[in-house]
């Protein structure tokens, strides 16, 4: 065989097959990832494929099973916002990513924020270019999400969906992680608690106000309540709005790291003193709240298991599995020096 013949040469399955002593089936399922193989089998087969520098035609095996092995991660935010200062979104891309490659498959990343965006989805998922959706963010996704469901593709979504069409979704324990949050205000003395909620059409914002709202309300005191989009300049105008209307306030809740940056700096122009005037808590524990001056007290959420638990659902359901309707991580309060 000349050179060039042999550098265009390709091993077959058969030809591993042949190599390694087994069949053709065999060699198809090891080399697809099965886990039913013996392993003195499963050692020859490998072997033989790494003599004869075996690649999988991953095209080929395509057209048979229907399957791309390619994934769609969905960011209904604006560039803006999610890869802003704040590291929501980059991680949760990141967990996403991280147990798609383990498992061998691939991540395509797309923006959400046109018709024409929205229409180059559900072709991709009409023609099976991807396998799998999985939508970042609940924002103006319920009647996207709807459309994939019924057209038969795995959908899953990070944050408690708002539409009528069920989704399997991911979430943190929103509620809770307020009302730890206002708890240790409490616990700590404070006695006039404020609020900056977040948006009210995304179910993040919606349930940390309700968590808000219930341990003051058990607490014996009144809510004081703002309003941002989980940016940090809302937070800024509504910091100020509540230093104005409740000048004697002595603690916040905010919903956001983000918004509890802007937040920060509101009071710092306004020459209150945190934590000694006014303590501050925030929630997500980005590596904003690690930066912020004072560090931010701030309820975490495991950003990074929440977009490796939607890559594993929407694999599962791929692969024709059932799953959870719904797969909720608690939060947690990590102490810093803000509160």
């Amino acid at each position: 065989m000349s050179g060039e013949a042999r550098d265009s040469y390709r091993p077959t399955l058969e030809a591993v097959a042949t190599r390694a002593g087994v069949s053709r089936a065999t060699v198809s399922r090891v080399v697809n990832g099965s886990t039913t193989v013996a392993t003195d089998k499963r050692v020859a087969v490998l072997r033989a494929v790494d003599e004869m520098g075996y690649v999988p035609n991953h095209a080929a095996r395509s057209l048979v099973n229907h399957r791309m092995d390619s994934y769609a991660l969905v960011l209904t935010e604006s560039a803006d916002r999610c890869f802003s200062d704040d590291t929501f979104f980059p991680s949760l891309v990141h967990g996403v990513s991280r147990h798609l490659d383990e498992a061998g498959k691939e991540l395509v990343l797309q923006m959400i924020n046109s018709q024409r965006s929205h229409d180059h989805l559900q072709q991709s998922a009409a023609g099976r270019y991807v396998d799998g959706v999985m939508v970042a963010s609940a924002l103006d996704a319920g009647p996207l999400t709807g459309r994939l469901v019924r057209m038969g593709v795995p959908v899953v979504v990070n944050g408690r969906p708002t539409g009528r069409i069920p989704v399997p979704y991911v979430d943190v324990a929103n509620a809770d992680g307020a009302r730890l949050a206002v708890r240790r205000l409490v616990e700590s003395g404070r006695r006039r608690i404020a609020t900056i909620a977040g948006a009210q059409d995304v179910t993040g914002g919606i349930d940390r106000l309700a968590g808000y709202r219930a341990e003051m309300t058990e607490s014996g005191r009144r809510p004081i309540e703002a309003f941002g989009d989980f940016g940090r300049e809302s937070a800024i105008a509504a910091m100020d709005r509540l230093l104005e209307e409740e000048p004697r306030l002595d603690a916040v809740f905010v919903a956001s790291d983000l918004m509890a940056s802007g937040a920060l700096r509101a009071l710092r122009r306004a020459g209150r003193r945190v934590p000694d005037d006014v303590a501050v808590i925030g929630f997500d524990d980005t590596a904003v709240a690690w930066h912020a001056d004072p560090p931010l007290t701030t309820v975490h959420q495991p950003i990074l298991d929440i977009g490796r638990t939607m890559a594993r659902q929407v694999l599962r359901m791929a692969g024709g599995e059932t799953v959870e309707p719904s797969i909720v991580l608690p939060a947690e309060l990590v102490f810093r020096e803000s509160a």
